[in-house]
């Protein structure tokens, strides 16, 4: 996964979920749930790569960003709920998408 639209696509194949550009600076794009409208990945450009910001249990924050260089902080959010994620090639992608679909199941509506 290199792209925004396939980060996207990715995004909303998990059902439950819709894309919206929330900002006026349209190098913001959000996935949200269509249940309770929580946003559970904020995508964006910086510094040539696209980012995907996603939400973590706490025990894995340090795990994942521990493991790879590329996953960093959440930027622009929480640093003890978020993990940043550079799309620069370097994070395989059974990873990224375990990490997406971890922060959709944070994110869902309780039941």
């Amino acid at each position: 996964m290199r792209t925004r639209e396939e980060a996207i696509a990715y995004c909303l194949s998990l059902g439950d979920a819709y894309h919206d550009k929330p900002f006026q600076d349209q190098n913001w794009s959000v996935v949200r749930h269509e249940s309770n409208k929580k946003i559970f990945a904020w995508i964006f450009k910086k510094n040539s790569h696209i980012w995907i910001n996603v939400k973590c249990e706490p025990g894995f924050l340090y795990f994942w960003r521990d493991k790879y260089n590329s996953i960093v902080p959440g930027f622009h959010l929480n640093k003890d709920h978020w993990n940043s994620i550079i799309l620069d090639g370097t994070v395989p992608e059974e990873d990224i998408y375990d990490m997406i679909e971890r922060s959709y199941t944070l994110t869902k509506s309780k039941k």
